[in-house]
């Protein structure tokens, strides 16, 4: 053990200071070929590096010493290290760049490293280089050391967090199975699984349900790669060299391990936000994320990591606050868009749900939607970029068209009049004068520092290994050039495309990385012909037809009783198509629901709102119906329940309708059909039921909804619940066609009235001419036949009797509550 490391156990005894271990190395090639010459921790979201949001969420969490564990470009690490604010005096923060063997290949081999080292003298956080997160780690550390108080065997916690199915970060092809002891959160078995090829089963130890007797099964938990370790977790990665993965080998083979009797837990967070940018699709979650100010405190307005300035003006839009950047009066900056100093938006050109760097322009009448563009990317007139990651200088010159999953890395010239295939992966073509200075071109004088830090290092050799390991992967790729796709990118074009991942049959490839479970995990590719169910699979009704036994037999697949393990039937989607349409829908709706949510509480205008919600769709790309959804369930939802009697109730919807209806119809197209299907099915799957009548008849009458389009819906079959499985939900859906029912009778009887008054006044005006003009005493055409019902200032005397003769003709279905409220569904 060094000297320093010796002092530092001295200090422990008085004060225990908390360390954290970084594996700065992502250890796969996901991100290729924009961390060809950078790592991926270097590689900024929202503007700031990877490695300094690591460094912040750490910081934020109490955190005073910390390892950063490096093998790939290392140089560049300690530079960032050096010019990072924490690196800085009086920040409290002690960072300690350690350069591993070039032979570290996974995280095994990285804590094997960490182990020689003798660098840790106490519990300690291990977390990676791509973490985003403002998780209070303190209480963790807490509860991890109580429990090592009487339970001396327990080595680790990891932090998990729990998220439904279609959460935007969950990674559709890297989950796993917790099995956990619902009382301590012991993790007692974990199973990683996969997205494709589909895992249908997770297979339990039976000892484990034998003792004991409950446990929680939890397929739920967003792993946030965050643990707490024990200072013996290193050495047994020293004495298991077969531990590769954290996850997959070390907590896996310590479960199922019958000599270590090691203990893991879990702490499932209920609060905080806290996520890793393994893969260019949680690279896009991650930066919405932020940008949507799930990270608060740690926003681009305040806190920014990089220390950089926005102003953030409504509709989370970020704008960087030096007065540097230009944007011409006919541009269009979109919700959930952060756009760095310097920058240049061009007259006609629009920026949605997307992140521009420092000193980034973009073109007259170009569209970016849904990209990331690193600093000094220069996008040309009428291009358009969608769902991409484009590296810093890189050149997109006129009329070229980037499609989705795109990415393009540093100083890459594509164009004129160049259209990228989707998810072309491209990198600048090396040539005799820049193979050993690419790194150089952004920022010189960095470089040059760089380059001194180089030649004083010991680890000179291990830079020059990894020059040498990526001058040999660029020459592969460029002595297997397409022409022809080359032509396609354009005359003045200096790029070079990067095959795509294939998987050669006699190489043993890891589930993980296979070429078909990655598309689950790449910016922009919903793999929608990628099926999730295998060709043996059943239907649900083939599988009621079949027998128990049959269906036994199936379910369990060969396992039997006595059998060592009980396999789990995993639920997942039949193919991926529905799986991305619910992430894109639940990730809409949660944006809709925040907009709606200021609209109300700011009091905004009904136009205004409108706009932000147009905007919204079309940045998202959803259907009409499913923003016409959103607001309607808005409404409903704002919508009181008023225990005062019937009267004050329809003036609480009538207040509200007044004042949002006028929404409905402005979000981009009328469908008045369409919107009382929407209001039956929120009615009749809430606590609102009781005033679908009350809310139709108000629609009806500020002319949202006519006669005509009351009938249309009741005479839809799906008006009557068809299609729908659970039956106290159709009995609903038939509550409120029967509520249609008396409307459309009221309707029929008022016609009849007008009918009868006509022919009575006709007959007056022929037998007395005296009249004039022939007015009737009774009646108004220009007044709605259920304007009684909604009209507050009615006598009251008048409107409780015509509620309770409504509810006299009812019959049995409807009736009067004890206290006089209505409970019925009519108007």
């Amino acid at each position: 053990m060094s000297s320093s490391a010796g002092k530092e156990k001295l200090i422990t005894d008085e004060e225990e200071v908390l360390q954290a271990v970084i594996l700065a190395d992502s250890f796969n090639k996901r991100f290729k070929p924009l961390t060809t010459h950078k790592p991926r921790c270097l590689l900024p979201i929202c503007n700031t590096p990877l490695l300094d949001w690591t460094f912040e969420s750490l910081a934020l969490a109490g955190v005073q010493e910390i390892f950063v564990i490096c093998r790939s470009h290392a140089e560049l690490v300690k530079a960032a290290i050096k010019n990072s604010k924490w690196s800085k005096p009086g920040t409290g923060l002690k960072i300690v760049p350690i350069v591993t063997a070039k032979e570290t290949f996974t995280p095994g081999d990285a804590m094997r490293d960490i182990y020689t080292h003798g660098i840790i003298t106490s519990d300690f956080v291990l977390v990676t280089g791509d973490l985003v997160s403002n998780i209070r780690i303190g209480e963790v550390v807490r509860q991890h050391k109580e429990r090592r108080k009487t339970d001396k065997d327990a080595m680790m916690t990891m932090v998990v967090k729990q998220s439904g199915v279609n959460h935007r970060t969950r990674s559709k092809g890297d989950s796993a199975v917790f099995v956990l002891d619902p009382e301590t959160s012991q993790c007692l078995h974990y199973e990683a699984v996969t997205g494709y090829p589909p895992k249908k089963y997770a297979r339990i130890p039976r000892e484990i349900l034998n003792e004991h007797p409950e446990v929680d099964i939890r397929n739920d938990l967003i792993d946030c790669s965050i643990d707490i370790c024990s200072v013996e977790v290193p050495s047994l990665f020293q004495d298991n060299f077969d531990y590769g993965d954290i996850r997959r080998d070390f907590v896996h083979g310590v479960l199922t391990s019958d000599l270590l009797m090691k203990n893991i837990y879990c702490y499932i967070a209920k609060e905080g936000y806290a996520a890793r940018v393994k893969d260019t699709r949680s690279f896009d979650s991650i930066s919405k994320d932020i940008l949507s100010r799930w990270t608060f405190p740690l926003v681009p307005d305040d806190n920014h990591p990089g220390g950089h300035s926005y102003e953030h003006l409504r509709g989370n839009k970020y704008i960087a606050k030096d007065n540097s950047v230009m944007l011409s009066r006919t541009c269009k900056i979109g919700n959930n868009t952060l756009i760095g100093s310097k920058s240049q938006i061009a007259d006609n050109a629009q920026v949605t749900a997307s992140v521009l760097g420092q000193r980034c322009t973009v073109g007259a009448g170009s569209i970016v939607r849904n990209s990331y563009l690193f600093d000094g990317v220069v996008i040309g007139p009428n291009c358009v970029v969608e769902h991409s990651i484009i590296g810093s200088g890189v050149q997109i010159k006129e009329r070229t068209r980037v499609e989705r999953g795109c990415l393009i890395a540093d100083g890459v010239v594509v164009g004129p009049h160049a259209r990228l295939a989707p998810f072309s992966r491209l990198s600048k073509r090396r040539s005799d004068g820049d193979e050993d200075d690419e790194d150089d071109d952004d920022d010189p004088e960095q470089a040059d520092e760089e380059d001194e830090e180089g030649n004083e290092s010991d680890d000179g050799d291990d830079e020059d290994e990894d020059e040498d390991e990526v001058d040999s992967e660029l020459e592969e790729v460029e002595a297997n050039q397409d022409a022809e796709a080359l032509a396609k990118l354009g005359s003045d074009t200096n790029a070079i495309i990067w095959p795509p991942p294939t998987v050669n049959e006699d190489e043993e490839v890891d589930e993980l990385e296979h070429p078909d479970n990655q598309r689950l995990m790449r910016i922009g590719d919903d793999a929608s012909d990628l099926v999730l169910s295998d060709a043996g699979s059943v239907t649900s009704s083939e599988s009621e037809s079949e027998s128990d036994s049959d269906s036994d037999g199936e379910r369990f697949q060969g396992s039997n009783p006595s059998s060592s393990t009980t396999s789990l039937l995993l639920s997942t989607p039949s193919n991926l198509v529905a799986q991305a349409d619910s992430a894109a829908t639940s990730e809409f709706q949660q944006e809709v629901k925040q907009s709606l949510d200021r609209a109300f509480a700011e009091g905004h205008s009904v136009d205004n709102a409108a706009v932000e919600l147009k905007t919204l769709r079309m940045a998202s790309n959803v259907s009409l119906r499913l923003v016409r959804d959103a607001v309607i369930a808005g409404i409903v939802s704002r919508i009181k329940i008023v225990e005062d009697g019937a009267i004050s109730q329809r003036k609480e919807i009538a207040s509200m309708i007044a004042r949002w209806g006028g929404l409905i119809d402005k979000i981009g197209g009328v469908d008045p059909v369409e919107t009382v299907e929407l209001l039956q099915e929120h009615c009749a799957s809430s606590d609102r039921l009781p005033l679908f009548g009350q809310i139709l008849a108000a629609l009806y009458q500020d002319d949202i909804v006519d006669e005509d389009d009351i009938r249309a819906w009741h005479a839809k079959p799906e008006s009557q619940g068809e299609g729908v499985k659970l039956t106290s939900l159709q009995e609903n859906y038939k509550k409120c066609w029967v509520t249609g029912a008396h409307m459309i009778k009221q309707f029929d009887e008022q016609d009849s009235d007008e009918e009868s008054e006509e022919e009575s006044e006709a007959d007056a005006d022929d037998d007395d001419d005296d009249d004039g003009d022939g007015e009737s005493g009774t009646g108004n055409p220009a007044v709605k036949p259920l304007e009684k019902e909604l009209n507050p200032s009615k006598d009251a005397s008048s409107s409780e009797e015509d509620s309770s003769e409504e509810t006299s003709n009812e019959g049995d279905e409807y009736s009067t509550g004890e206290d006089g409220s209505e409970q019925d569904d009519l108007p």
